[in-house]
């Protein structure tokens, strides 16, 4: 019998070989799991359509999958093409904004009477402003490069989706772990259909109150912002704080006086603590059960793997490690651990006839 110390040290092996392979095949697996991701939404759209009530009959199958294709596709080469053209014009003003956010602070240093005047260079990397759009403009550029490799990832899997639940049976020779792994899969997939959908729900009226708001006020850009304020909805914490203090700093280079900018970050953060804070906790319930300081730190571990995306996807991986670990005796405290009560009990109520798996 292997002694407790040696198992300890296997495991940190292995999940130091994990974390490795997971930042080497970084290139690899990134549009693999976004392939992933958009297959997911395929899905799960398709479902959505299918719960249409029609009088006495519901659209077929077929149908419902047609028109989940045709939805994701129009709605992500719409926004693509806006971003792109927006990331492109904001490319070509980025200098003359970086003259005026000069001048502002060569004015601020004036009005302190400072004998050594404040430069941006003594706070910020020169050329800092068309660096980062031009970083931003390079990431779109990447994602539609990558288009292609993703859409024949989500080929395949919609080719081979009806295989699936005959092959993962057939991973287990017992019936009754058949049974309870595919519990641990339908519980999985409950809890991140319920996480995605409020979230992507509350996102895009965040997305859409911030480019209102932006487009009354007159600050340019206001499709581009709104879309990172959608995106940025998906991290926890820092995302929202993100989508406010971008337009804002705009605000102060693009208007002479500050009324814009205070009027911008107080709607911007009015619309963020209102769904952040109040809407969103009563959507999403106690159904994550997970514990803040997990949170963060998934978002910092996700994010040094896979940049945005695994800080979009910290929170959906960790609620799907605590349902699993939960469902093993031998990795059960681990679930304890990350859980923000404790009490991972609830989750082998919440799924139907799913024994426990022995460790």
């Amino acid at each position: 019998m292997r002694s407790p110390l040696l198992t300890v040290t296997l495991s940190l092996l292995l999940v130091c070989l994990i974390g490795w392979l997971l930042v080497v095949g970084r290139s690899l697996l990134l549009p693999f799991v976004i392939a992933l991701i958009v297959w997911y939404m395929i899905n799960a759209l398709a479902h959505a359509f299918r719960r249409i009530p029609l009088g006495a009959w519901r659209l077929p199958r077929f149908v419902c999958f047609t028109l989940s294709l045709l939805t994701i596709f129009a709605v992500s080469t719409f926004v693509l093409d806006i971003v792109a053209s927006n990331l492109t014009q904001l490319a070509r003003d980025a200098p003359d904004y970086q003259n005026r956010l000069e001048e502002v602070i060569a004015e601020a240093s004036a009005m302190l009477h400072l004998n050594d005047p404040i430069e941006i260079r003594d706070f910020l990397p020169e050329s800092l402003v068309p660096r980062m759009v031009t970083a931003g403009a390079s990431l779109v550029t990447t994602i539609a490069g990558s288009a292609s490799l993703v859409f024949i990832y989500v080929l395949f899997l919609i080719l081979e989706q009806s295989t699936f639940d005959r092959k993962f049976e057939r991973l287990f020779p017992d019936p009754e772990r058949a049974r309870a792994a595919f519990a641990i899969r339908a519980e999985i997939n409950r809890s991140t259909m319920h996480y995605f959908s409020i979230k992507t729900a509350v996102s895009v009226a965040t997305g859409v109150l911030t480019s209102l708001v932006l487009l009354a006020i007159g600050l340019p850009y206001a499709a581009l912002f709104g879309f990172i304020a959608f995106l940025l909805n998906f991290i926890p914490t820092i995302g929202s704080l993100i989508g406010v203090i971008f337009p804002s700093l705009l605000a102060i280079v693009y208007y002479d006086t500050l009324g814009p900018f205070f009027a911008i970050a107080t709607g911007l953060g009015l619309i963020q603590f209102s769904i952040g804070n109040l809407i969103e906790p009563r959507l999403m319930g106690s159904n994550l059960n997970l514990s803040g300081l997990v949170i963060m730190l998934s978002l910092a571990f996700w994010g040094a793997v896979w940049g945005v995306v695994g800080m979009v996807l910290c929170v959906p991986l960790t609620v799907m490690i605590v349902i699993v670990c939960a469902r093993f005796e031998g990795s059960r405290p681990i679930a304890v651990l990350l859980s923000q009560t404790g009490d991972v009990g609830l989750l082998d109520k919440d799924v139907a006839g799913g024994d426990r798996l022995p460790g």
